[in-house]
């Protein structure tokens, strides 16, 4: 009850002079924070169980955490991760804009690319692409095996790949622009290039980063799928190490730790882009 509302009340006739002395009390929500008390307890626990377990030996995580081939694997991660979403997100662009144009054939087979490379699974497709040798064994007079090695291998299944799924979100984000502002710019005047680079893409960019940046973090995650095809990424130049020292656990953590380190800068740039386009929105946190 409101303040205005206690004043009219004792005011009115028959209500006690008392009742102006009253003051609000808020709703106990005891379940709440019994369940926010469990929880905390919990997450406490198992801090100290991961901290306090001589079997995740942090000393030899730290030992290897900045070693060479740690940090070249890492850097092979990074590389790959750029390059697949970069040429993933060019050629899905090219994908959408089949999907949405006016010619039959392009539209089915933008539909066909979309629905083939989503439903064969990632590690299949790069087994089949690493075997491609077995199907064409030359290719422009040059021997499949010595022109597509295991990075270019990676290169180009995860490039397939991650296409089928950015065409998709380009698309979603091209049709979330209302009509209406598309047709509003066609009565201005304006033409093709400048209705789609100031009115429509800034506007379809809301809807593009959120998915995108998903992507990219389960891209960046992704791509420790490569190690089946000796490619030296980060979950592999570990595996090279503990195949050797049998420390099996600290090396693990060396790659889990570093995953997520750089899964959470990314989320924090993710956020800021998020930001960025949103202005002029009514949601912009």
């Amino acid at each position: 009850m409101s303040s205005d509302t206690l004043a009219k009340a004792s005011s009115a006739p028959g209500i006690p002079e008392y009742a102006d002395s009253l003051r609000i009390v808020p709703r106990r929500r005891l379940g709440q924070w019994a369940a926010a008390v469990a929880v905390l307890v919990l997450l406490a626990l198992a801090v100290n169980s991961v901290l306090r377990n001589d079997a995740f030996q942090w000393d030899v995580v730290a030992d290897y955490f900045t070693t060479d081939a740690v940090l070249r694997g890492l850097w092979l991660t990074l590389w790959l991760t750029a390059v697949v979403m970069t040429l993933g997100f060019v050629l899905g662009a090219l994908l959408a804009a089949a999907r949405l144009s006016a010619n039959p054939v392009l539209r089915s087979v933008s539909w066909g690319y979309v629905w083939l490379f989503r439903s064969i699974p990632i590690l299949v497709q790069l087994l089949l692409w690493f075997n491609i040798g077995a199907l064409y064994p030359h290719i422009l007079g040059v021997r499949t095996v010595d022109l597509l090695g295991p990075v270019t291998v990676a290169v180009i299944g995860l490039t397939l790949h991650e296409a089928a799924y950015a065409a998709e979100v380009v698309r979603g984000g091209i049709l979330s622009v209302d009509r209406g502002q598309i047709e509003a710019a066609q009565a201005l005047g304006l033409s093709r290039w400048r209705r789609w680079w100031r009115i429509v893409l800034p506007q379809a960019m809301r809807s593009i980063v959120p998915p995108a940046g998903n992507m990219l973090i389960g891209t960046l995650k992704g791509t420790s799928i490569v190690s089946v095809i000796a490619v030296q990424d980060l979950l592999y130049s570990v595996q090279l190490v503990y195949h050797r020292t049998y420390q099996v656990i600290p090396l693990l953590m060396v790659a889990t730790v570093w995953y997520t380190v750089v899964t959470s800068v990314l989320g924090v740039g993710q956020h800021y882009l998020e930001k960025h386009y949103a202005r002029g929105s009514e949601r912009t946190r």
